[in-house]
């Protein structure tokens, strides 16, 4: 068993981002800029956007952090996206999720300009994505992708199964493992909250890649000898005893699912650091196609 350091990885590629960085500065052109925004004082997402700043401090880019009150009105928000689409300043900026439910989501990630789209959100890139032209593809999945790559993992002929369907994650996830490519050429089934016969699909893949949110849901008896597993879940899990009042859990029943595995991916420091590395690489690519 081969675990799939993430952590590791991701600092591999923020290095060749820096030095990128470098070059670009030594021949006198401008600093990448990301910004985000952020609504309400939900802990999980304040947290995964302070590393997103520190990792742009890392790499040298720029950063902007617009806080929003969680009572914003849509109208509102949507004048803050207005204002980082006019910015020229600004290569590329994200939009935090969830947003509160009095705010419609996909009228936002509308707004964005898909040219500041680093997050990859907007239909103009997911499509250019599926149809195989040049895109920003969502973080995590670019993440995952950029892993089988580096770790030489071949998906070619494998049987995929891809365990969620959301347009973050399961779906671009289960469109880029089949493509086209030397990573890729996998054929691939998606399951979902409907799906009556998980145990057996799991059982059959080479690969699993589970964005569930059910921490510990598969099993050791659900995946056979070899299997590659990535496990993008990532639960708060109440506990007392730990320094933080949590503890982090994947979907995947690590401790017991690693002994029959042939790569696994650890929750915390799997796909989580690998979403923040693509999205500064995305942020680079915007920033480069202003040259």
């Amino acid at each position: 068993m081969k675990i799939l350091d993430g952590k590791n990885l991701s600092n591999i590629i923020k290095q060749e981002i820096k030095e990128s960085v470098g070059v670009r500065l030594s021949l006198g052109l401008k600093k990448p800029h990301l910004a985000a925004i952020i609504v309400g004082d939900d802990g999980a997402s304040l947290t995964y956007v302070g590393s997103k700043v520190r990792s742009c401090e890392e790499v040298g880019f720029e950063s902007t952090l617009i806080q929003l009150e969680k009572s914003i009105s849509e109208n509102d928000l949507l004048y803050q996206i207005e204002k980082l689409n006019k910015n020229s300043n600004i290569d590329g900026y994200i939009v935090q999720l969830p947003l509160p439910k009095h705010i419609n989501e996909e009228k936002i990630l509308l707004s964005v300009d898909p040219v500041k789209d680093v997050d990859g959100f907007h239909p103009t890139n997911f499509g250019r994505m599926v149809l195989e032209l040049p895109s920003f593809i969502p973080a995590t999945p670019y993440g995952i992708m950029e892993m089988l790559k580096r770790y030489d993992i071949k998906t070619s002929g494998k049987k995929c199964l891809v365990i969620g369907r959301s347009n973050i994650v399961g779906r671009p996830i289960s469109i880029l493992m089949s493509q086209k490519g030397s990573y890729g050429n996998a054929t691939v089934t998606v399951a979902h909250s409907r799906t009556k016969n998980i145990k057996e699909l799991c059982l059959e893949a080479d690969i699993i890649i589970s964005a569930l949110g059910i921490p510990e849901f598969i099993k050791e008896d659900m995946v056979k000898k070899g299997v590659v597993v990535i496990d993008v879940g990532i639960t708060r899990i109440l506990d007392k005893t730990a320094l933080k009042g949590y503890v982090i859990k994947g979907d995947v029943d690590y401790k017991n699912v690693s002994k029959k595995s042939s790569y696994i991916t650890p929750v915390p420091g799997g796909v989580g650091p690998m979403t923040i590395a693509m999205l500064l690489k995305n942020t680079l690519k915007a920033c480069q196609k202003k040259d």
